[in-house]
Parts: C-alpha cells; sequence; structure tokens
C-alpha cells in the first residue's frame, strides 16, 4: 500500500488551552494510539490533504521533530461543522506482526455483458473493510464484472483472498447489473400498447 509522510512536532502540553492555540494557528491535534503509550503531535492542516481528501487508501509515516518516525493509518477524523476544518485526527500505530482493520477502496475492472446489453452497473460497495497483516494491505480491491448479466450480481466471497479477510457477511452485494430506467419503461410502455390492442377483441367476442 502507497504511503504518505506527514512532518509533525510532538505535543507536551495536550490542554485545552494549547489545543485551541494550536488551530488557531492552522495547526491539526493528533494522537497515535496502539504502542506502549499514547503519542500527541501536531502538524499543519495542508499536511492531511492527500489523506484525508482523496477516495484512495494509505498507510502514515508520522515523522516528529524528534527524530522519531511512526509508521500508522488513520483511525478516525473530527470535522468542524460549521467550517468543515479538521479539528482533531486518531492514528493507530501499524506493526509488522498485528493485523490491523481498514477500509479499502473497490476498483472495477472488466466489461459487464449486461451494459452491453442495455443494463445499468451499479456499485453497491465502494470500500470494503479487510483485516490484513500492514504488508498484505492492497491499495484497491478489484471487482470483475466481465460475466455480470442484467440481473447478475457480484458477491463478496468471489473476491477473496489469502492475503486478507473481508469483514463483511460473505453473501453482501458489491456490484450488480440492473435493467436500466429506459429499457423499463420501454417494456411497461410495450405491455401497455399490447394489452390495449388486445381490448377491442375481447370486446367484440
Amino acid at each position: 500500500m502507497k504511503s504518505i509522510t506527514i512532518n509533525g512536532s510532538q505535543r507536551e502540553s495536550v490542554g485545552k488551552v494549547s489545543t485551541k492555540a494550536l488551530r488557531n494557528a492552522g495547526m491539526v491535534p493528533c494522537v497515535v494510539y496502539g504502542g506502549d503509550k499514547a503519542v500527541h503531535f501536531s502538524a499543519e492542516e495542508l499536511a492531511f490533504s492527500k489523506l484525508v481528501y482523496t477516495p484512495n487508501a494509505h498507510t502514515v509515516v508520522i515523522a516528529l521533530d524528534n527524530g522519531t518516525s511512526i509508521s500508522a493509518i488513520l483511525q478516525d477524523i473530527q470535522f468542524h461543522p460549521v467550517s468543515d476544518k479538521i479539528l482533531h485526527i486518531d492514528f493507530y500505530q501499524l506493526f509488522d506482526d498485528k493485523e490491523v482493520t481498514m477500509n479499502i477502496p473497490v476498483n472495477v475492472i472488466g466489461n459487464a455483458p449486461g451494459v452491453m446489453a442495455g443494463g445499468v452497473l451499479s456499485l453497491n460497495q465502494r470500500k470494503l473493510r479487510v483485516r490484513a497483516l500492514p504488508a498484505n494491505l492492497p491499495d484497491f480491491i478489484d471487482a470483475d464484472v466481465s460475466e455480470l448479466n442484467i440481473g447478475n450480481k457480484l458477491y463478496i466471497n468471489k473476491l477473496e483472498n489469502d492475503n486478507y479477510t473481508f469483514l463483511q457477511p460473505a453473501n453482501t452485494v458489491v456490484a450488480q447489473v440492473r435493467v436500466s430506467r429506459a429499457a423499463m419503461k420501454a417494456a411497461q410502455e410495450e405491455a401497455k400498447a399490447v394489452a390495449n390492442s388486445d381490448a377491442p377483441a375481447e370486446a367484440a367476442e
């Protein structure tokens, strides 16, 4: 999985006054959990743009001003309800021998025959939750729709991989091909026309 480096400064004071001062200065207070003890640090809000405002999944290398580097994943993020500015971020520290849970984006591949026949491809799950060792976390999960005809569904159990475990039920629908509204409307109008054409004949009998 691709990694992003965040340059930060370790925080000595974590009270409300110092936290407010950080935010006023355009900094984001953060905490890294999962290690022997929580690590508090801050970084410029712009440093998180490629991590937060993207559909892609990334691991993070937090490079602190004291020379310490911590590998982690984003665990939780809080936004201001009005300005939408980042208020706080929680990270979870990664260890090579410890599995972690992460949401991974779905990448659709292939051409569905059902779409070529006039159907509409619907992506039911844009991200899937997996558990894996850090080295086995994928950048994305390929969902091959090349065998989907109209009415067919692609279930999560068709995407199983030895490197990670899905946390959703095996019958979770990842993608499907539906009948398009235009095709459905045309079928309804055709059925209505047939019914109307049969009506006079039935009346005559």
